[in-house]
């Protein structure tokens, strides 16, 4: 063994083993515009402070002093019963139960709140597992699927709220005069916004009280109001007739309203027919606010108890709102008032201001609660570096995240140009579903991949809960709007495959991956069922270690046996079956107690292998001798069934030793 050429020198091991160090490459530089584009986007960005960039479950960013933090009822519950109130409660009710009826109605939110409860267990899983950071779901899902695998999705649905500032009613109309409605209330939002969290915690609350008011006012005024004739509204011009009935609590009116008679929705231009999915759609956006609690994680004084609790109390209170509501309007008011005029309950109120007031307060508190919880995503991909320089100037160091509540009021400037708030609702339904899609599958990973670290609090998830929401949204989303649904996965695919190419964050990626995770439970279950005592020579595969002194003279060597390795079918020899191929290296020394000495050398090794292309594996041994060093990788390569049967050694002669990195 002496003689054999595997005694190393020592030299430093950046300079010896690293294959893309420019120094020891070819001069030759690869010109692709793929390679330009990841050069420009993968320079090393500045040196952060310490309290920014990513950050893991159970660390804290450093507090930026004189930053109030808010409590569950104002910082999760108030948000998250109004984002789902939207514009849904005052103004779209007479739009579901008069084409669907009562009983499909009923149905439909039964089924909604059904997946939108899934999706909130695994929320709540997910925010009692560790300590939450701001960005909200997206902290939470990328430290489990990794920020490039979710970012793309959040940034889809987290700054889509011009679905709730489409809407009114009772107001001059026009194009021009709804888009300066929308307008003002996104202003004021960008106000309270910029103001910080703790205007946000107090508005939200003010407005969680105005809304409960307006809203005992509407279904007192059931009782209280008398029956009458409704007139058309203007913007009607679908009917003829001028008035339609209102006759109150009726037996006669709620048997007449409790199966589907889909008509026309009049909101939009020629009058487009509805159906099932048209009614759905819209429904659905009345559910989709669960996440404006947890996306405001970093303001509240505890994210882990405060999220599950505020969201569960907020989908209770929502669900028997609407039930009530919706039962109420299906006894008192005829079919062709509630298919003909979305605002009835503006006329029937006791005092009809207080619906008007409602209307404003509902969209305005929606758009609220999203245009803030998306400057926090936004805030958040900037800090975990994602996109690289187009969101560096999102991120902050004072805690209110300024450059992206801006960027996400323009965002919303640009989608209310938009008509019909219908329209608008299939879309907004579509990016949720797949946005609550993601945050199960996230859950329904970590529990199939039994990780250590995933132990949350919340004790009533499990992975049923998460496959039956992922299973949910994923058929829904497909069977009611297969082209939104396609064009929604399309968008997603390209995005993440864009940020696996081109984002900095993607070339040395902090976070752990939920598919290590999987991967490694997957192997370790098929290596245990692999027995070493059936195997069976006509089942004989080649096992090679190759030992290897410096990389830099056998880069031919490692190529020949990463071909011999392969044993090509005999019919095609088209599709090798191959064997397991070990790359061993001895390094002379001894153990000091000051941990690994190999640890620093196992990444450029590594590195070897990606830029060769070949399919090995790499072990490094440290000893006292080559011969024993050698000896050991010989015995000790491999796991389980899958070790080594044939060594072997580079062919020693008197020709120097070229640099094949070099030339």
């Amino acid at each position: 063994m002496g003689d054999i050429y595997l005694t190393t020198k020592p030299t430093r091991m950046a300079d010896t083993l690293d294959p893309l160090s420019p120094g020891i490459n070819s001069t030759r530089v690869p010109v692709g515009v793929i390679h330009k584009l990841r050069m420009r986007f993968t320079r090393s960005p500045p040196q952060r402070p310490p309290g920014e960039g990513y950050v893991e479950f159970g660390e804290f960013r450093t507090e930026a002093p004189g930053i109030k933090k808010v409590g569950t009822f104002a910082g999760v519950f108030c948000p998250v019963v109004l984002s789902m109130f939207s514009a849904l409660i005052f103004i779209r009710m007479g739009y579901l139960i008069g084409n669907a009826g009562l009983l499909v109605t009923l149905a439909q939110f039964g089924l909604a709140y059904l997946i939108v409860f899934f999706t909130v267990t695994s929320i709540c899983a997910i925010s009692t597992n560790g300590a939450v950071e701001g960005g909200g779901v997206y902290f939470m899902i990328s430290r489990t699927l990794g920020p490039s695998s979710y970012s793309d999705i959040l940034l889809t649905t987290g700054a889509w709220p011009p679905g709730y500032l489409v809407g009114g009613g009772g107001l001059p109309d026009g194009w021009w005069f709804r888009f300066l409605y929308r307008s003002a209330l996104n202003g004021a939002g960008l106000a309270v916004s910029l103001a910080g969290a703790s205007l946000f915690a107090r508005t939200s609350l003010a407005i969680w009280l105005t809304m409960l008011v307006c809203l005992g006012s509407a279904f007192l005024s059931f009782f209280l109001t008398g029956p009458s004739e409704i007139e058309r509204p203007d913007t009607n011009r679908l009917v003829n007739e001028t008035g339609f009935n209102y006759t109150g609590p009726s037996w006669a009116t709620l048997r007449s309203n409790l199966y589907p008679q889909y008509g026309r929705d009049y909101t939009t231009g020629d009058g487009e027919p509805v159906d099932f999915a048209s009614v759905f759609g819209v429904l659905f956006t009345g559910v989709t606010g669960v996440m404006a609690g947890a996306n405001m994680s970093g303001e509240l004084k505890e994210p882990s108890r405060s999220i599950p609790s505020g969201t569960l109390w907020a989908l209770l209170f929502t669900a028997l709102s609407y039930c009530a509501l919706s039962l109420l309007s299906a006894a008192t008011c005829s079919r062709g008032l509630l298919q003909n005029n979305y605002v009835y309950l503006l006329p029937i109120n006791v005092w009809p201001p207080f619906i008007a007031l409602g209307m404003l307060m509902a969209t305005f508190s929606a758009g609220l609660s999203n245009l803030i919880g998306a400057s926090r995503v936004l805030e958040a991909l900037a800090k975990d570096n994602i996109y690289g320089f187009l969101l560096k100037p999102m991120a902050s160091n004072n805690g209110n995240p300024v450059m992206a509540v801006l960027a996400s009021w323009l965002l919303v400037q640009v989608g209310i140009m938009a008509g019909s708030l219908n329209a608008i609702a299939q879309v907004n339904s579509v990016l949720f579903m797949t946005s609550y899609f993601a945050i199960n599958l996230a859950c329904l990973g970590l529990d199939l991949a039994s990780a250590p670290n995933f132990r949350p609090r919340f004790k009533y998830f499990s992975w049923v809960s998460a496959l039956l929401g992922l299973c949910g949204c994923a058929a829904l989303v497909f069977a009611l709007r297969p082209a939104y649904a396609g064009g929604a996965a399309l968008a997603c695919s390209a995005l993440l495959l864009a940020l696996h190419l081109l984002s900095p964050a993607a070339a040395d990626p902090a976070w752990g991956s939920l598919g290590q995770a999987l991967i490694f439970h997957q192997v370790r279950k098929y290596l245990l069922l692999l027995d070493p005592r059936r195997e069976h020579v006509k089942f004989w595969r080649p096992q090679m270690l190759l030992l290897v002194a410096s990389p830099r003279h056998s880069a031919p060597l490692i190529d020949f046996v990463n071909d011999q390795k392969k044993v090509p079918d005999s019919a095609s020899c088209l599709d090798p079956w191959g064997g397991l191929f070990v790359i061993g290296h001895v390094r002379i020394g001894q153990l000091d107690g000051s941990g690994d000495p190999l640890a620093a050398e196992q990444k450029y090794w590594l590195k070897l292998i990606d830029h060769l292309k070949v399919k090995a594996f790499v072990e490094l041994c440290l000893a006292e001798s080559v011969r024993s060093g050698a000896a050991q990788l010989t015995r000790l390569s491999g796991l389980g069934a899958m070790k080594p049967d044939t060594v072997l050694l580079g062919f020693r002669d008197d020709h120097p030793p070229k640099d094949f990195f070099r030339e």
